[in-house]
C-alpha cells in the first residue's frame, strides 16, 4: 500500500542525479531538445497561420480534379490575403476567439475544479484514496480512468490530466508520468471505450452511413457498429500504457527535477477528524448529485434527452450530441465540484466567507493566463486553416491515392490508418476528418467486398494513436501548461517526448490488434460486419 498511519511517502527528489541514457532515451532527449527549441507556442501558431496564408495565396491559383465530398465539386484553396478573405478574418477574429469550444470548456469547468482544490477537498479526496490504493496499480487505473471519461466527451483533458499529475506526485511518483499516462488514456486512447459508449459512436456512425448510401441508399449503420472492438481496445491502451509509463517514461524522468512549487501539492498525511468528517459529507453531496442526475434522467420524456425535433436516430437519446445532457457535460463538472467544494470549505473551516469561494475561483483563472494567450492564436490558426481546404486537400488526395494504389485489404486497413495518423497531424477535429477520408473509403471499399464498419474501425485507431504528439490538437497547449506546473522548463518537446513512444507502440499494436480482429471474425460491434455483398 502507499501509505499506512503517519508515514509520508517521498517526493520526487528535487535535483536528481541523471540516469543512464539508452539508444531510446537519447532519441527522446533529442525530440525534446530539438521540440524545445521551437518557438513559444503562441508564436508557433501565429507563425503556422502566416505559412497557411502564403501557401494558400501560392495554390489558390491552381486547380485540383479532386472532388470535395462535402460540395460534390471540385476542391478550390481560398487565397487568404485576398481582400475580401483578409477583411473577413478580422471581422471574426473576437469571434473566432471567444466561440473556440476548449476555451469555454477549460475555463467553465476549472472555476469549479478551482473552488475543489483551494478549498482542499481534492487534496483530501487524494489523500484518502491514495492511503488505500496500491502504488503499483495507479498507472493502469488512471489510464483506465481517462478512456472512461470519453463518455463526458473532453471533460478528461481538464479533469483527469491534471488530477493525474496531482495523484502521482502525492504517490511519490514524477508528476510528468501522470500527466502522460493519463494523456494517454484521455487522448491516445480516445476510439476506446469502458462499458459505456462514447458520445464519438453515434457521430462517426452518421457520417459512415451518409458516405455508405452513396453505394446502398437504404444503409443503416448501428451507432455501436465498433463498441466490441472498442471495448476490447480499452484493454489493449491501458496495457500499452502501464508498460509505457512504468518502464519507459518513467524511468527516464529521473533525470528531470521539479522545480515549481510544491508547497500547494498535497503531502501523504494521515487526514485528521474534522478533514474526514468534511471529506465524507463532501463526497455524500457529489453521490446525491449523481443519483439525482441518474434519476431525472432515466425517464423517457427526461428534459436531458434529445428533443423530438433531433434527428430520428437521436431523437429521445441521451448520449448524442444533440442531448442537453451531452452539451452541460462541462456545466455538470463545475457543479459536481463547486457543490462538494464549499461543503467541504465550510466543515473543514478553510472557508469562512462565500469571499473565499471566489477568491478560489479566482485562483484558478490566475493559473490560466497563459493558456489564453496560447488558445487565442490556436484559434486563429485553426480558423484559418479551415477556412483555406488545405486539409482537406491533403485528406483528398491521401484517399485517392489510397485508393488507386489497390492494396490487398490487410494492406488497405493499414493504409487507414496511417493515413488518418498523417492527416490528424493537421486537422484536429475527429468528425471533420472522418467527413473527408470516409465520404472516399467508405464507398469505395464497400464496392471490394469491405464493410463500412470496419473502414470505421481502421480510421478510429489512426485518429487515436497520433491524437498525443500533434501540437496542433486544440487541448495540447493546455497539457504543455499543466507540465509547466511541475517543470518550469516544459515545452512543447517535452510533451512530444512524452508521448512519442505511446504514440509509436499504440499506432503498431492497435493496428494488428484490428487485424487480429479481423482475422479471427470477432464481431466489431452490434449489427456490424466485415465484408459488403459486391452483388448489390
Amino acid at each position: 500500500m502507499i501509505a499506512s498511519g503517519s508515514r509520508r511517502v517521498s517526493q520526487p527528489n528535487p535535483s536528481p542525479s541523471p540516469a543512464p541514457r539508452g539508444a531510446i532515451n537519447r532519441f527522446l532527449d533529442g525530440v525534446e531538445r530539438v521540440g524545445n527549441r521551437l518557438p513559444d507556442p503562441a508564436v508557433l501558431f501565429l507563425m503556422l497561420m502566416l505559412v497557411v496564408w502564403a501557401v494558400s495565396a501560392l495554390l489558390s491559383t491552381m486547380t485540383f480534379g479532386e472532388i470535395d465530398p462535402r460540395s460534390g465539386e471540385p476542391i478550390a484553396i481560398k487565397n487568404l490575403l485576398a481582400g475580401t478573405s483578409f477583411t473577413g478574418f478580422l471581422a471574426t477574429m473576437v469571434n473566432t476567439f471567444v466561440t473556440f469550444a476548449p476555451l469555454g470548456v477549460v475555463l467553465v469547468a476549472m472555476l469549479g475544479l478551482g473552488v475543489a482544490e483551494h478549498t482542499g477537498f481534492i487534496n483530501a479526496g487524494l489523500r484518502a484514496i491514495l492511503a488505500v490504493t496500491s502504488r503499483m496499480l495507479l498507472t493502469p487505473v488512471l489510464i483506465g480512468v481517462g478512456i472512461l471519461s470519453h463518455v463526458a466527451v473532453d471533460a478528461g483533458y481538464v479533469l483527469v490530466i491534471p488530477l493525474g499529475a496531482v495523484i502521482f506526485y502525492a504517490a511519490g511518483r514524477h508528476p510528468l508520468a501522470g500527466i502522460a499516462a493519463a494523456f494517454a488514456g484521455v487522448s491516445g486512447g480516445f476510439s476506446a471505450t469502458m462499458f459505456l459508449p462514447s458520445s464519438l459512436d453515434p457521430l462517426l456512425a452518421a457520417i459512415t452511413q451518409e458516405a455508405g448510401r452513396i453505394i446502398e441508399p437504404t444503409l443503416v449503420i448501428s451507432p455501436l457498429n465498433n463498441y466490441f472492438f472498442t471495448t476490447a481496445s480499452a484493454v489493449l491502451v491501458i496495457l500499452v500504457g502501464w508498460f509505457l509509463t512504468d518502464r519507459v517514461i518513467e524511468p527516464r524522468l529521473k533525470g528531470t527535477a521539479v522545480d515549481a512549487d510544491t508547497s500547494q501539492l498535497p503531502a501523504m498525511e494521515p487526514l485528521a477528524p474534522a478533514e474526514r468528517r468534511a471529506l465524507w459529507v463532501a463526497v455524500a453531496v457529489m453521490i446525491a448529485g449523481a443519483v439525482l442526475l441518474v434519476l431525472t434522467a432515466l425517464p423517457a420524456d427526461s428534459a436531458w434527452r434529445a428533443p423530438a425535433d433531433a434527428p430520428a436516430d437521436a431523437a429521445g437519446q441521451l448520449v448524442v450530441a444533440q442531448a442537453p445532457l451531452m452539451q452541460s457535460i462541462v456545466a455538470l463538472i463545475f457543479l459536481f465540484f463547486l457543490l462538494p467544494g464549499v461543503v467541504y470549505g465550510y466543515l473543514a473551516g478553510t472557508v469562512k466567507t462565500h469571499r473565499d469561494v471566489i477568491a478560489g475561483m479566482a485562483k484558478a483563472m490566475s493559473g490560466m493566463g497563459y493558456y489564453i494567450v496560447m488558445a487565442f492564436f490556436a484559434a486563429q490558426f485553426i480558423y484559418a486553416f479551415a477556412q483555406s481546404n488545405l486539409g482537406a486537400l491533403l485528406a483528398i488526395k491521401g484517399a485517392n491515392w489510397l485508393q488507386a494504389m489497390g492494396f490487398p485489404t490487410a494492406l488497405t486497413l493499414v493504409g487507414i490508418v496511417l493515413l488518418t495518423g498523417l492527416v490528424n497531424l493537421v486537422v484536429g477535429s475527429a468528425s471533420a476528418k472522418w467527413a473527408l477520408i470516409g465520404a472516399i473509403m467508405v464507398p469505395m471499399l464497400m464496392q471490394l467486398g469491405i464493410s463500412p464498419d470496419l473502414t470505421q474501425a481502421a480510421y478510429r485507431v489512426g485518429d487515436s494513436s497520433t491524437n498525443i504528439i500533434t501540437p496542433l490538437m486544440p487541448y495540447f497547449p493546455l497539457i504543455v501548461v499543466f507540465c509547466q506546473k511541475y517543470v518550469k522548463s516544459a515545452g512543447i518537446g517535452t510533451l512530444l517526448a512524452l508521448m512519442l513512444p505511446f504514440s509509436i507502440a499504440l499506432l503498431v499494436l492497435w493496428t494488428a490488434f484490428l487485424l487480429l480482429f479481423w482475422a479471427l471474425g470477432i464481431p466489431l460491434g452490434i449489427g456490424a460486419s466485415y465484408t459488403y455483398p459486391t452483388g448489390l
